[in-house]
C-alpha cells in the first residue's frame, strides 16, 4: 500500500493537511488512533465551548430579573447539558468524516508507529509513502504531585467524559484550561477554587487583563489562589489539597480535584528505537519548513517545536507545509497567531503587549475604550471591559491588540488583518463600524490612537 503522504493523526492539523495535499493530486492516507478530530473537537476546543454556552444561559437565567424576567425555578440537569455537548461534537466528527471521504483520502484507524523514512507499521500491515507527517497533538501535562493518582483527581480528558454535579472542585492552574473550566462549573453552581504558581492568572498575558480577569472571577464567586504550589492530594471524606502561599501551608477540600498545568506533545511509541528523531523541548524538533531532522518526516501542531498549542495555528502550518512539500507558495502568517480565552467576559490577543514593546524599547501609542461606553454592551448589562491597541510611534502601524469584552473573540481577527497587512493608524481609522454592534468598540479604540474618540470622556 503506497502513498504520497500518510499523515499521522486526524485532529485540525492533521485532517486539514491531509486535505490540502489531496486537493493538490497527491495520494493520501490519514491515520487515526482514536475519532477523528483530535483533542480540539473531542476532548477539548469544541466541548469545552459547548459547555460554556450552556453555563453562560445559566448566568443569564439567573440574571434575567434585571432584564423585567423573573424566573421561578432554575433547574440543571447534567446528563442532558453533556448530552447537548455530546451531539455537537458528533456531528462535527460526522462532517470531519465527510470532507475526508469527498477527498478521496483513505482513513486509516489504529495506533501507527514509524518503523523508518517512508514505513509505518499500523495493526500490523506495513505501510508505504514518499512522505509521512506527525500531527498527534498533545496530552495532559502531569506535575509530580503526591495523590495525583487519587480517584476523583481528574485532567480536562476525564472531566468531559463524564457528567457529574460537583459541589466543589478544586482547580490547579490558572492558564487558559484553569479558568475556562472554573467559567463553566461556576455559573453551573459549583463551588470553584483555582490554585496557580504564578503571580497572576494567564500570567503569559496582557497583565491589566489578567488583573481585572482575577476581580471579575471573585466577582462571581471564584476563589482564587497565587503564588501558590499544591504539595500533596490526600482523601479522607473529601479529597484535600495542601498547598503553600506566602510560606504558609493551606489546606482545602472539594469533591474532585481537576489538574490543569498545560499540555504536552504526544508521541510516545511513536517511534522504533533505531529511528534517531531530534527532540527539542520535550516536542519534536522541527525546521521552517516543518521537516523533522530525519528527511521525509514532517510534524506540525502541538507535537512539534514551533508556535504554541492552537488549533488554528496547527491547522495553518498543516496548509504551509503541504505547500512547501508541493514547491508552492506559502498561504498563512505564522507570526501573527490570535488567542483566545472564553471566560465571561471573553478574553482574546494578537501581537505585541503594552509590556514586551517596553520591553524591547519600542515607542508606542496607545489607545484604548472602555466599554462600558457601548451600546450593545449595556444592552447585555456587562460593562465591564475594554479594548486596547497598540500601534508604533514613528510609523503609526497597528502592531498588537488586547481584548476583554463581550464578543472579543470574534472582534480579535479585525486586529489581526490590521497587524499582517502593516495597516497604519490613518488606514484603519478610515473604517466605517455599523452602530449598534460591539464592534464600535473597535474603531472607539483605534480613534483614541489619535485622541479623536467621540465617544470617550477626556482625561482632564
Amino acid at each position: 500500500m503506497r502513498y504520497d503522504l500518510i499523515v499521522i493523526g486526524a485532529g485540525p492539523g492533521g485532517y486539514v493537511a491531509a486535505i490540502k495535499a489531496a486537493q493538490l493530486g497527491m495520494r493520501v492516507a490519514l491515520v487515526e488512533g482514536n475519532r477523528v478530530g483530535g483533542t480540539c473537537l473531542n476532548r477539548g476546543c469544541i466541548p469545552t465551548k459547548a459547555l460554556l454556552h450552556s453555563a453562560e444561559t445559566v448566568r443569564k437565567i439567573k440574571n434575567a430579573s434585571t432584564e423585567g424576567i423573573h424566573i421561578k425555578e432554575l433547574q440543571i440537569n447534567m446528563e442532558e447539558v453533556y448530552e447537548k455537548k455530546n451531539k455537537v461534537v458528533g456531528n462535527l466528527v460526522q462532517g470531519i468524516e465527510g470532507l475526508v471521504k469527498a477527498n478521496n483520502i483513505e482513513l486509516i484507524f489504529g495506533a501507527a508507529k514509524i518503523i523508518k523514512p517512508g514505513v509505518i507499521e499500523i495493526a500490523g500491515t506495513i505501510y508505504e509513502t514518499k512522505k509521512i507527517m506527525i500531527a498527534t497533538g498533545s496530552k495532559p501535562a502531569l506535575p509530580p504531585i503526591p495523590g495525583s493518582d487519587l480517584q476523583g483527581v481528574v485532567t480536562s480528558n476525564e472531566i468531559l467524559t463524564e457528567a457529574k454535579n460537583y459541589e466543589s472542585l478544586i482547580i490547579i492552574g490558572g492558564g487558559v484550561i484553569g479558568v475556562e473550566f472554573a467559567t463553566i462549573f461556576n455559573a453551573l453552581g459549583c463551588a470553584v477554587t483555582i490554585i496557580e504558581t504564578a503571580d497572576t492568572l494567564l500570567p503569559n498575558f496582557d497583565k491589566e487583563i489578567a488583573k481585572k480577569l482575577a476581580m471579575t472571577l471573585k466577582k462571581q464567586g471564584i476563589k482564587i489562589a497565587t503564588k501558590s504550589i499544591v504539595t500533596n492530594i490526600s482523601e479522607e471524606q473529601q479529597l484535600t489539597c495542601t498547598y503553600t502561599s506566602n510560606g504558609k501551608e493551606n489546606v482545602i477540600t472539594g469533591d474532585a480535584v481537576l489538574i490543569a498545568t498545560g499540555r504536552k506533545a504526544n508521541f510516545e511509541g511513536l517511534f522504533t528505537s533505531e529511528l534517531a528523531i531530534k527532540i527539542e523541548d520535550q516536542t519534536i524538533w522541527v525546521d521552517e519548513n516543518f521537516e523533522t531532522s530525519v528527511k521525509g518526516i514532517y510534524a506540525i501542531g502541538d507535537v512539534a517545536s514551533q508556535g504554541t498549542q492552537l488549533a488554528h495555528l496547527a491547522s495553518a502550518q498543516g496548509v504551509n507545509a503541504i505547500l512547501k512539500m508541493n514547491q508552492q507558495p506559502i498561504e498563512y502568517n505564522l507570526e501573527i497567531i490570535p488567542s483566545c480565552v472564553y471566560t465571561t467576559p471573553e478574553i482574546a490577543s494578537i501581537g505585541m503587549t503594552e509590556a514586551k514593546a517596553k520591553e524591547l524599547d519600542i515607542p508606542v501609542k496607545i489607545g484604548k475604550y472602555n466599554m462600558a461606553g457601548n451600546g450593545k454592551t449595556m444592552i447585555a448589562g456587562t460593562t465591564l471591559g475594554f479594548i486596547k491597541v497598540i500601534a508604533e510611534s514613528e510609523s503609526g502601524k497597528i502592531i498588537g491588540a488586547q481584548l476583554m469584552c463581550d464578543r472579543a473573540t470574534d472582534m480579535i481577527s479585525e486586529f489581526t488583518t490590521a497587524i499582517v497587512n502593516g495597516l497604519s493608524i490613518h488606514e484603519v481609522t478610515s473604517i466605517v463600524h455599523p452602530h449598534p454592534t460591539y464592534n464600535e468598540g473597535v474603531g472607539e479604540a483605534y480613534e483614541n490612537l489619535l485622541g479623536l474618540g467621540i465617544h470617550t470622556i477626556p482625561k482632564k
